[in-house]
């Protein structure tokens, strides 16, 4: 495929092929082919003028002119649109749109006046239809002011102003139309199946990983314990607790056994299931998060419902306040003056845009927020809990030292604990998994089924002996596990602050894993951003040892720490917090935070959280960055400072317009294009970006106890 360079500088390509070259599928194919190449780490491609703009790191211009020359337009690549490409799709709309307005707008002034006079009756129709529709169910809204002021508008014979209030109509409600698809596409990215491995069940029982693209329906998979189901299909062995609150808003566990349909996007909260598959993801789950999307208004911020419902609200006292105009002045202009102003349209409209700005702008950060109101929950709470391993402390912990504590060895205690706690995606199965890799280690599956078990550990059964693994409150107290003084002893002696994890067989101690995980390279700075943005309260939760949690919290500046601390317990702590009147945001990423993340009053999950703990979550961060939660914060706060200034400023402006339209100041044409303008410049301002705005404000820093 022909092509010539438009731009070339360090780090940035930028191709064109011309008009026609390729279709918005082959764009993305071709994004696709380039994005596989070594040091291509972002490729836009534009249908309209054929330009592919590249942007690369080290010897990523060559690879893509290689991929570029190597393209036979003949057979082009088809693609699927990436998040970015979705989200680009809606803008391009909504500029299309608003472009096709304008020149209509425009070209109808060079028309006839008759020929004026008819399209504007016609277009009028249409808000006079909608009007009596509401008038018809009862309702007195913003549909009939709007159908009023045009009417009235006629009626004095400005036709010009029935147009100009027409065409900011127009024009808002394309802004609403994108506001609404903006929110959806985001929240559908943010909920969308993100599985890239499943365990496929041969003939022979044998499970082997295999990658979710080339999963088909027909094929048997293995889901276990704090996993989602990431496809449709029908139970063909076990048993298991899976929440489907995703799908049918239901919060407590459904019980699922052989013959049992299940849902792609629930989450396997108890047992393990095999499962065939009937519905891949695509073909099933996006669909069903667009209606659930589009169908629910408990994702609305607060501000957003209330102003909603405060723009109908004040349309019955702009008709009244029309009549009594009118009455007292005898004057219908000053009356249509009132009737030309009211404060609806712009608290209607500004707010959702303002709340889309934000979560827009999250995105953008690589935070997605799953609804308006958990950002306006995010504003307003004053204390954060963490959970520790994976959270606060480093997202790549590592196994340091085996101690071996039955004769069996080293590897062949790694190799053991490698096999279990692969199954599971937590930062410390990784940890462990990891350090088998790395010594060369290699397993067969000789346990039986594994089991998580919801306090804090793992277990399953090796050539008869039940095997464990996890933390000391799993393998010594809920297990009853044997430790001699000297094994004991030994252990203490060895771990030095760092995290261990304890391996038991047959109900004896046989090893245990020593983990370092320090805390996050940006955990502290994280942590000093939260205060100085006004949160009050910072603490740890933990499942790990007294000294390695003591060790972070002081290395950090926590306020409190809560050690060995079960799943149901972490619950419990945040429910204390909340009932001792704080406002809680709970930070986490494994199975045993589930429970805790959903207590709080608003939840984060990290990158590479657990699929029950995102899908719990109402916010996840998709970088492993820390201080992407004072991002977030900033956000949050901003979103609610700029709602409460355009309140104001709507307050103030319709006001001051009123006013001068009774005193006879400004005619009915001005105040109305006046008002609409203003609607208009407010909620452009709304679209702003809240960041280079913002300021940063603290309280200063406080220590209190945890209850």
């Amino acid at each position: 495929m022909k092509f010539h360079i438009v731009y070339d500088r360090p780090g940035r390509l930028r191709v064109r092929c011309g008009p026609g070259a390729f279709t918005q599928e082959q764009g993305y194919g071709i994004a696709a082919l380039l994005l596989a190449r070594p040091g291509v780490t972002e490729v836009t491609t534009c249908p309209v003028n054929g330009s592919v703009l590249v942007l690369y790191t080290g010897a990523g211009r060559a690879a893509a002119v290689e991929v570029l020359r190597g393209l036979d337009r003949r057979a082009l690549p088809v693609g699927e649109a990436r998040d970015g490409d979705s989200l680009r799709q809606v803008d391009d709309l909504f500029f299309h749109e608003t472009a096709k307005l304008a020149a209509r707008y425009l070209l109808r002034k060079l028309l006839p006046w008759p020929v004026r006079w008819l399209l504007t009756l016609r277009q009028a129709a249409g808000y006079w239809k909608e009007g009596a529709s509401s008038l018809a169910a009862g309702r007195l809204d913003v549909a009939v002011l709007d159908a009023s002021s045009i009417a009235a508008a006629l009626l004095q014979g400005s036709w010009r102003t029935a147009g100009s209030i027409m065409f900011l109509l127009n024009f808002s409600g394309l802004l609403e139309d994108h506001t609404r698809r903006r929110t959806q596409t985001a929240l559908t990215q943010s909920l969308a199946i993100h599985v890239d491995t499943v365990w496929l069940v041969g003939e022979d029982g044998g499970e082997r990983p295999l990658p979710m693209s080339r999963l088909a329906a027909g094929d048997v998979i293995r889901v276990r314990s704090g996993s989602m189901i990431p496809v449709d299909g029908t139970v063909t062995g076990g048993d298991a607790m899976v929440n489907e609150a995703s799908m049918t808003g239901e919060s407590l566990p459904v019980h699922k056994r052989e013959g049992s349909v299940v849902y792609a996007g629930t989450a396997l909260e108890e047992g393990s299931l095999t499962v065939r598959v009937t519905a891949l993801a695509g073909e099933s789950r996006i669909q069903q998060i667009v209606h659930l999307i589009e169908s629910s208004e408990g994702l609305k911020a607060g501000a957003q419902s209330r102003a909603e419902h405060l723009a109908d609200a004040i349309v019955p006292f702009s008709f009244l306040g029309a009549v009594a105009v009118g009455l007292a002045t005898r004057s219908l202009t000053k009356a249509l003056s009132v009737l030309m102003v009211d404060y609806s349209c712009a608290i209607k409209l500004s707010t959702p845009i303002a709340v889309i700005s934000a979560m827009r702008e999250a995105a953008a950060h690589r935070v997605m927020v799953k609804g308006g109101k958990f950002l306006e929950a995010f504003a307003e709470a004053d204390t954060v809990v963490f959970d520790k391993t994976g959270t606060l402390t480093a997202a790549c912990p590592t196994v340091e030292q085996v101690l071996d504590l039955s004769g069996r060895g080293e590897d062949e205690l790694l190799r053991l604990a490698a096999c279990i706690e692969e199954h599971f995606p937590h930062s410390m199965a990784r940890a462990v998994t990891r350090a088998a890799q790395a010594r060369g280690l290699r397993h067969e599956e000789e346990h039986a089924e594994v089991e998580y078990v919801v306090a804090h550990g793992v277990a399953t059964t090796v050539h008869g002996q039940r095997a464990l693994i996890g933390s000391h409150h799993f393998i010594f107290e809920d297990e009853g596990t044997t430790c001699s003084p000297e094994q004991a002893a030994a252990i203490e002696a060895a771990a030095q602050g760092r995290s261990v994890l304890y391996l038991a067989i047959g109900g004896s101690l046989a090893g245990a894993l020593l983990v370092s995980d320090p805390p996050r390279p940006e955990a502290a700075r994280a942590l000093a951003g939260l205060r100085r943005l006004g949160i009050r309260r910072l603490v740890m939760l933990t499942g790990d040892q007294e000294a390695a949690a003591r060790a972070v919290c002081r290395s950090l500046g926590l306020d409190a720490y809560r050690a060995q601390v079960l799943p149901a317990d972490k619950a419990a702590v945040v429910e204390d917090l909340r009932a001792g009147g704080r406002k809680v945001i709970m930070v986490g990423d494994g199975i045993n935070d589930s429970p805790a993340l959903a207590a709080a009053d608003v939840s984060v999950a990290m990158k590479d959280a657990s699929d029950l703990a995102r899908e719990v979550a109402d916010i996840t961060l998709l970088s492993s960055d820390l201080e992407e939660l004072c991002v977030l914060r900033r956000l949050s706060r901003g979103m609610l400072d700029r709602i409460g200034r355009n309140y104001r400023f709507i307050l103030a402006f319709n006001s001051a317009l009123l006013a001068l339209g009774v005193a006879g100041i400004l005619p009915p044409a001005t105040t109305a294009l006046l008002h609409n303008a203003s609607t208009m410049a407010i909620s452009a301002g709304s679209m702003r970006p809240y960041l280079p705005a913002l300021g940063r404000g603290g309280t200063g820093d406080r220590k209190e106890d945890l209850s």
